[in-house]
């Protein structure tokens, strides 16, 4: 089997909220459908979360119009409630995500391996555009 060494990027965001809420939020089915989207023509319509090692998620996304939709997903490596996430997708590339609080603060630092069809600067505005639609959720809610 061909390995090759795939660019990773970084994504981050200061969550005026406490871990416990911020891992909630992130976690939990319903909450996900509500901020999961990088941008206001797009949602995720389904979201399933089994958070444990060896435990899977999936999230359905879609086009608002209808034009296009994709399923995201993987299975979980890693969990250590309120501080860490890693998990594998389902097309072999590795996510870690660390959670840090600071009073009732929590910066969410994700590193991700990027895939090879979509421009790394395209990639990384996406997966970050996300990261800010979870923190204005959170920070509504």
């Amino acid at each position: 089997m061909e390995t090759q060494n795939k660019a990773v990027l970084t994504i981050a965001a200061t969550i005026n909220a406490p871990v416990q809420k911020v891992w909630a939020y992130w976690t939990t089915p319903k909450d996900i459908i509500q901020w999961n989207a990088a941008s206001d023509d797009w949602h995720t319509t389904k979201a399933e979360n089994d958070l444990r090692v060896g435990g899977s998620f999936s999230s359905r996304m879609e086009a608002k119009d209808g034009s296009f939709g994709f399923d995201f997903g993987g299975v979980y490596d890693v969990v250590t409630t309120n501080e860490y996430i890693e998990y594998t997708l389902g097309d072999g590339r590795k996510v870690k995500i660390n959670f840090t609080p600071a009073g009732d603060t929590t910066r969410i630092v994700s590193n991700f391996e990027a895939e090879s069809q979509n421009p790394l600067e395209m990639q990384q505005g996406g997966w970050q555009a996300i990261l800010d639609n979870f923190k204005k959720y959170t920070e509504a809610n």
